[in-house]
């Protein structure tokens, strides 16, 4: 327990808690003056939540402060919802048993288990002692009960924590703040909290100790997300100077009900005076969260508890039903089919003995009242006790081993060392426990590219600015020469980037240094939103500090400027901004293109900034401070430089802006998508623009002054050069993704550096300028249907309000302005400069590079005023907010002027290409899926190997549905044309394969393809390539694309990514695995499985998912085999007995025997059982097939299975039968026997079977074995009349001292396991399948082995070389059976073929020039790729 956390949490003393919380109820301490206290009550209540249900105001839910002025009207509305206690349990000490046995009881096994123990209470039916017939059923439940109420407990434990953590809460009798447990905090409460405190409930934030009304918070608890984000005081409230009072808050809140949107937060708050203020996700404080770098902030609660937006993403673990799961259950209908056509034969034969023997009284008993039953309802009820008598052949004890089987296969998964990432001290996380062996049988993979297939970790690389492009050579050369993984320099550098708050937060300056650790324990994923608190208050900052400083490697922030562009940089002064001489207009544009270039690169974002001395202050360094001043001549230009500054550009270091009171309140911060400071704009306000202009004209800057005296003062003295750099290289920019800090990182290394960012103004230092401190008036953050981000803000030079865009380059081309106020020069210039620029960006997104276009729009005071005034409306409506923002974001978006690209490289992630290349030998096709542009996702297709060179590729790029039929139909022609054409022979008679396909296809194209009348030929094509990329795609695009691949073709699907964007397509996967890279925990969070990185699914799906699969497909086989094996020896037995349902073996005997006695050892065989070795596996891909093709489980396995139990059951029962005939043995005399070689086969077929045995496989079969030989002498020994008439007493004694008994038992057993011993062993001979051959290579010597392996694959190679070609499929055919001809088993590199084929195929059409139809195809030559050059290590 971390030494900072309250008391309360330190009752480890159950007597110490129970009498802390007695006091507390007897005393109703919890809340006194009409406040409520939770009812413990409620712990008794069966279900989830507490009873309490929320009370919604229609559609919308309203808040009152919990203060004395609004008591009656609080407790009318607050005081029915829910309050904060969680409870993440399922069951309470009285419900447990009922609701538990309720749940099990779904399971249809279950019910008809309980079906017979009823069934065995009937007197006319009954076969056993009615004790012995609930016993399996009882031990069955009684395991699984055990197991729910364990996890239970651990729930209930976390629980408890949590709703006693201590907060701080307004009390209206004291006053004041006190301390109370997180479950007692109620909607409407005030909550005060301090640096480091985690976040008990959903509060809109109304005080914060920041000046400038912020509050940072850190989401890991929440999403994983280790970044700082901002958060800000409702608008109105930030410029209070002192805390807001409880008592004297009297406005009311209104928003929406309780939703899990984490991203949303619609609502206003409403004064007395009826005026309302717009609230937005950006003023919510999430529960879960943590305060960071802010002293205190004050909210008040608007959700808590179940209701908060962490409570309701809580889904908890995945569940899903496994397809091997699926076809155990067609199978156990199989049974109970045989069961019924047993039972029938049992009860036709009993009817018809009786009917031979109906004079003989000996076999026909009159009943107790002299009535004897007809041979009709004899034969009725005898059906009924066969069911009771044979009702093992249900495997009830299957389900109970198939989840421990399950368990151990996911803990020898997650222990698995090569899925540990030491960079992020991370290793695989099993999110669903029952799917594992879908593992092994996944056909088609969809994958991600950005953060998936790549890094993520973003690089600038390329810039291009008023149509000329700088190409950043000396930066490239640095990236190809650094060695960033096998850099132990590197690994300095990264590794404390988790000791950021040790190296940058000083206490002198910091609250965030009060953490004393990580915390000892990792946060449970399926307490997402509670059990984030355990780790207490001082230790929350956890293990997520080891990615405090994300995006913040040496490749990513040292950026080589180029140096002609630098060159440029030293034409910048602050005359360009007042130039009146045509002359110089040429020059000065392409420079003003530059700045607002790089100002745009630095203020469009969200980058939270913070330096080592202070993490979240305002800078306000003055240019000369920071300068060298080493002569007079310096000084002299420095006041020279002044004086301009002073006279045209005064607002350029002006502090914090005047109150929303003054002429300034029009342009103080009004928020747009969730950033707010502002009332509503009236008509005076916009009157006063021209006025508010000239007014800042006319202001001095003191503080320059000030400093330039300073600056004289010391002149003798010498300034370290360095400081300059030091500085810069003092902030830490933490960004929400990669792109943004790769940005901002470029621009620092122009000298155009982010200083600070507040809610009202961001501060740039821009070289010759200074620094520089823009207004900022508005934030229109990224969203996936603009696909842009902009920012608001007025030019302290200019003194214009200025929008800067930036966004992909499909949509800012668009928004780009046609026609040019300024004449037809500019536009002339804009229409030269857009052209120049699309052929950097083609030629940008041809290296593989990420594109982004950015522009500005200088606005008009009066554009601004009418845009905001409509705005407003917008931002203060509550439904379909959404809808309207987007509508006015995009009345402001327009009219851009383009001022260049930048060109920022992702690169793959390592082992990438050699995981795709084993994947696609494994038969597993690939589909890209991503949101870039098509030249960029092919580049990195190729560079991942996913295309290879020599490839014919088809491009789908069309406008139209009628285009988009035809292209698909001629392609399938051609595609059907060339898999019919006789294959190439060289002269040598050497045949040459057949080329593969690959198709890429637009996210409009794709729109047209999804569509009911094109689906079935999409499908057939993409069945026919041998990869899929899809650029240009949408997340809904991603996720439809997954869903009519599986429910189409039939086939197990895998998806990957790793942002939020991917997590519609993980969720519909069969299997979705997220990737815990950089873009934060929501692809993990939705996920079966989480990896560090892809190349881990070569060893996932290769070793663990052929393990899994096989091992459980094998255990379900036998328990069926087992099953049937031994009920048929009580069937063989109605034959002799009358069918008068009557056992040769005790009955104690036949329940353990599958219970206990052989129970056991498929279990062990479930977990470790391993076919082949992880390592060749892993070399021979092509192993993984078995899996897809269900060949370890395939119908007719399953009923050849059945067969060999029908004859070892035969052999099993005739051979003592025929042993003991004509002796004068009793019942159990001639059923132990039985019994006894029935035991040894079972266990010995297992080990036929067994492809590895340990000697964990020998302790178990002969702990079995020893088990029931004690069992059955102790039994024997004990039991003088456990079962009237019958007498089991001394028998297994007797027997042990009868030299026939041993020679039965080892007769028989050799006997029945003949056949399959043979079997087996002619298999491995003569016909043996890729595994066995595979099995025997790990037998050799690694030198041999090595050998043998070149020889297999090599032999593999000239087969697909030499095969014959194969018609076309069919789509079903391509569905259930693709790669199943040789020619598909391996990927070729047959470069010695490829001129001659591509001569041959004569394709002419490039990637570059599509034709008319949209098409285009490219056979790409054999030069290296880009990104391969700096990825492979």
């Amino acid at each position: 327990m971390q030494a900072g956390l309250p008391g309360t949490l330190n009752m480890t003393n159950p007597l110490q808690w129970a009498r802390y919380h007695w006091t507390h109820l007897i005393s109703g301490a919890g809340r006194n003056d009409g406040e409520r206290f939770y009812n413990y009550s409620s712990l008794l209540v069966c279900g989830k939540k507490p009873p309490q249900t929320p009370k919604l105001a229609g559609k919308h839910r309203i808040v009152i402060p919990h203060s004395q002025c609004f008591k009656e009207e609080y407790e009318k509305t607050c005081g029915t919802y829910m309050n904060n206690r969680i409870r993440t349990t399922k069951y309470t000490l009285l419900n447990f048993v009922p609701r538990n046995l309720f749940e099990q009881f779904h399971r249809a096994a279950n019910l008809y288990f309980l079906f017979l123990v009823v069934l065995n209470w009937v007197p006319l039916v009954e076969a056993f002692q009615k004790e012995i017939t609930m016993l399996p059923l009882v031990v069955v439940l009684t395991i699984i009960a055990i197991k729910d109420g364990l996890e239970d407990y651990r729930k209930y434990k976390i629980d408890k924590q949590i709703n006693n953590l201590i907060t701080k809460v307004y009390s209206r009798k004291d006053k004041k703040y006190i301390e109370r447990c997180w479950k007692d905090v109620t909607v409407g409460d005030f909550i005060r909290l301090s640096c480091n405190k985690i976040i008990p409930a959903d509060i809109v934030l109304l005080f914060s100790t920041d000046p400038d009304g912020i509050c940072h918070i850190e989401t890991s608890g929440l999403d994983g997300e280790s970044n700082l984000k901002q958060r800000e005081v409702v608008r109105g409230y930030a410029e209070q100077d002192s805390e807001v009072d409880p008592e004297k808050f009297s406005s009311r809140i209104e928003c929406e009900s309780p939703n899990n949107d984490l991203n949303r937060f619609r609502g206003f708050l409403e004064h007395p005076s009826k005026e309302r203020i717009g609230l937005s996700k950006e003023n919510l404080l999430l529960r879960g969260c943590t305060i960071r770098n802010t002293e205190a902030v004050v909210g008040i609660v608007v959700y808590a508890g179940h209701e908060t937006k962490a409570m309701l993403n809580n889904s908890g673990p995945r569940y899903k039903r496994s397809k091997l799961e699926r076809r155990a259950n067609t199978d156990i209908l199989w049974c109970v089919l045989l069961l019924i056509s047993m039972c029938f034969a049992g009860a036709l034969g009993h009817g018809v003995w009786l009917s031979y023997y109906e004079a003989v009284p000996f076999f026909n008993v009159p009943e107790a009242d002299g009535h004897n039953l007809s041979p009709a309802l004899a034969g009725f009820y005898m059906f009924w006790t066969m069911i009771i008598l044979l009702q093992v052949l249900i495997p009830i004890s299957l389900y109970v081993s198939i989840e421990i089987v399950k368990l151990g296969q996911i803990y020898f998964i997650q222990s698995d060392i090569d899925f540990y990432n030491e960079k992020m001290d991370s290793t695989i996380q099993c999110r669903a426990l029952n799917i594992a062996e879908d593992l092994g049988q996944i056909q088609y993979l969809f994958s991600d590219k950005t953060g998936t297939l790549t890094e993520n970790k973003m690089v600038f690389r390329r810039c291009s600015i008023a149509g000329f492009d700088y190409c950043h050579e000396e930066n490239a050369k640095r990236l190809e020469s650094y060695q960033e993984a096998s850099s132990e320099d590197e690994d300095l550098a990264d590794t404390p980037s988790g000791s950021l708050s040790n190296i940058t937060k000083p206490k002198a300056h910091s609250c965030r240094t009060a953490n004393s650790g990580p915390l000892k324990s990792k946060s449970l994923n399926h307490l997402a939103g509670s059990c984030f608190a355990l780790g207490g208050e001082d230790g929350a900052m956890d293990a997520s500090l080891s990615r405090q400083a994300a995006f913040s490697s040496p490749i990513e922030t040292d950026v080589v400027p180029d140096t002609g562009l630098l060159a440029k940089f030293s034409q910048i002064t602050p005359q360009l901004f007042t130039l009146q001489d045509k002359t110089d207009q040429d020059l000065s544009t392409e420079t003003l293109y530059i700045i607002d270039f790089f100002l745009a690169l630095a203020i469009c974002n969200t980058v939270v900034v913070s330096s080592p001395n202070q993490p979240r202050q305002r800078l306000r360094l003055s240019s000369f401070g920071r300068m060298p001043i080493t002569s007079l001549e310096e000084i002299k230009n420095l006041f020279q430089r002044l004086s301009v500054r002073r006279s045209s550009f005064p607002s350029l270091c002006s502090g914090k802006e005047p109150s929303s009171g003054g002429p300034n309140a029009f342009v103080s911060r009004l928020s747009i998508f969730n950033r707010s400071k502002l009332a509503p704009p009236s008509e005076e306000d916009a009157s006063q623009l021209s006025e508010l202009t000239q007014g800042a004209s006319e202001t001095t800057c003191l503080q320059d002054q000030e400093k330039l005296e300073a600056a004289a003062g010391s002149a003798s003295g010498s300034v370290d050069s360095s400081q300059e750099q030091s500085l810069a290289s003092d902030l830490h920019y933490e960004a929400e993704s990669p792109d943004e800090a790769a940005l901002v990182y470029a621009a620092r290394a122009y000298q155009c550096t982010l200083q600070s960012r507040t809610p009202d103004q961001v501060m740039v230092d821009l070289a010759a300028l200074g620094p520089l401190t823009f207004q900022l008036l508005h934030i229109l953050p990224f969203d996936s249907v603009r696909k842009r981000m902009s920012v608001v803000v007025r030019h302290p030079l200019s003194h214009k309000i200025v929008v800067y865009t930036k966004g992909a380059d499909s949509v800012i081309m668009e928004l780009l302005s046609l026609a040019s106020a300024d004449g037809q020069t500019l536009e002339k210039q804009q229409k030269i400069i857009r052209e120049k620029t699309q052929r950097h960006l083609d030629d940008y997104a041809k290296k593989g590079l990420r594109t982004l276009c950015i522009a500005k729009r200088d606005m008009s005071d009066t554009e601004y005023a009418e845009w905001l005034k409509n705005h407003f409306l917008a931002e203060t409506s509550i439904d379909n907010r959404e809808q309207l923002l987007l509508e006015s974001a995009m009345r402001l978006e327009n009219k851009l002027t383009l001022l260049g690209a930048t060109g920022i490289e992702d690169r793959l992630q390592e082992g990438v290409p050699e995981a795709i290349e084993a994947l696609q030998k494994a038969g597993i096709k690939i589909w890209m899926l991503t949101g870039d542009k098509k030249e960029t996702a092919v580049n990195i297709a190729y560079a991942c190997k996913l295309l290879e060179q020599d490839d014919k590729i088809f491009i789908f790029n069309t406008q139209s549905k009628e285009a988009c039929e035809m292209l698909i139909n001629r392609t399938l022609e051609e595609l059907k044309q060339d898999a019919q054409s006789p294959p190439n022979v060289q002269s040598s008679g050497t045949h040459i394969p057949q080329l593969r396909a690959g198709l890429i296809i637009t996210g409009k194209t794709l729109e047209f393809a999804l569509q009911d009348s094109l689906q079935t030929q999409f499908l057939e094509l993409t069945g026919l390539c041998q990869a899929v990329v899809c650029c240009r795609a949408t997340p809904l695009q991603k996720s439809e694309v997954v869903k009519l691949v599986r429910n189409q073709l039939k086939v197990m699907t895998l998806a990957i990514g790793d942002g939020a964007n991917d997590v519609s397509m993980i969720q519909v996967a069969d299997i979705g695995v997220g990737i815990s890279g950089q873009e934060g925990m929501q692809a993990v969070m939705a996920s079966d499985f989480a990896v560090s990185q892809f190349k881990h699914l070569t060893k996932l799906l290769l070793v663990h998912g052929h393990w899994c699969y096989t091992r459980l497909s094998n255990m379900i086989l036998y328990f069926f085999y087992k099953n049937v094996a031994y009920v048929n020896l009580l069937f063989w037995y109605q034959f002799f007995c009358g069918f008068s349902g009557t056992s040769m073996t005790d009955y104690w005997v036949l329940i353990f025997f599958n219970l206990l006695f052989t129970s056991v050892p498929p279990v062990i065989y479930g977990i470790l059982e391993k076919d082949i070795s992880a390592g060749t596996l892993v070399q021979l891909p092509e192993l993984y097939r078995s899996g897809q093709k269900s060949e370890a489980y395939l119908p007719l396995t399953f009923w050849i299975t059945l067969l060999d139990a029908f004859y070892q059951s035969l052999v099993c029962f005739f051979v003592p039968y025929y042993t003991y005939q004509g002796s004068d043995i009793d019942i159990f005399m001639f059923g132990n026997p039985l019994n006894t070689a029935a035991l040894f086969i079972i266990l010995l077929h297992l080990v036929i079977e067994s492809k590895t045995l340990t000697w964990i496989h020998m302790l178990v079969i002969g702990g079995s074995i020893i088990l029931y030989f004690f069992f059955a002498l102790v039994f024997g020994a004990m039991c003088v009349t456990c079962n009237p008439p019958s007498n089991p007493y001394w028998i297994m004694e007797e027997h042990m001292k009868d030299p026939m008994f041993y020679l039965v038992c080892v007769l028989t057993t050799c006997v029945a396991l003949l056949p399959r011993f043979v079997y087996r062993i002619l298999q491995g001979s003569l016909f043996p399948s890729l595994i066995l051959r595979a099995k025997h290579l790990d037998k050799l010597t690694l030198e041999e082995r090595n050998e043998a392996l070149k020889k297999w694959k090599e032999a593999r190679r000239m087969s697909q070389m030499t095969a014959g070609y194969s018609g076309p499929k069919s789509t079903k055919k391509l569905g259930k059976e693709r790669n199943s001809s040789p020619s598909c088993d391996f990927a070729m590199k047959a470069a010695s073929f490829c001129t001659e084929q591509r001569d041959s195929l004569d394709l002419k059409a490039t990637l570059d020039k599509p034709n008319a139809s949209g098409m285009a195809m490219k056979t790409v030559p054999s030069s290296g790729h880009p990104l391969q050059n700096g990825t492979q290590k």
